[in-house]
């Protein structure tokens, strides 16, 4: 059975002792297990994102962008995958999948541009 964990400081995290299945709706069957994390596994998270927050505070806008570009460029080459895994956890068919997916790198083309908007020039 595939375990998704948690990411936490560019590790995967799993916690084995309190796995939770993942059904998909259409089908009724098990998709996966998700590891449901303990409270030292949440506040190591949080722990973590306060310690890494200053430096992306001090992360220039457009290198921040080129993040964020590149993040795009994963969802589009991901895009089959991606769209399977929306289908197999929330039973939604191919079609509507690959919608919420566009909708999704949307937004993330929207902020791709932020250090446009953030220079206060028009």
């Amino acid at each position: 059975m595939n375990t998704v964990g948690h990411l936490i400081n560019g590790e995967v995290v799993l916690e084995s002792q309190r796995p939770q299945d993942v059904f998909n709706p259409a089908t009724g069957q098990v998709a996966r297990q998700v590891a449901l994390a303990s409270s030292q596994t949440v506040e190591h998270a949080i722990a973590t994102a306060e310690a890494a927050f200053p430096a992306w505070r001090d992360t220039p806008p457009i290198k921040r962008a080129r993040i964020m570009f590149r993040f795009k460029e994963l969802l589009e080459q991901n895009a089959e995958a991606i769209c399977k895994l929306i289908g197999e956890e929330h039973g939604k068919i191919p079609h509507d999948a690959a919608g919420e997916l566009q909708r999704g790198i949307e937004n993330v083309e929207y902020a791709c541009g932020i250090a446009e908007l953030l220079k206060g020039e028009h």
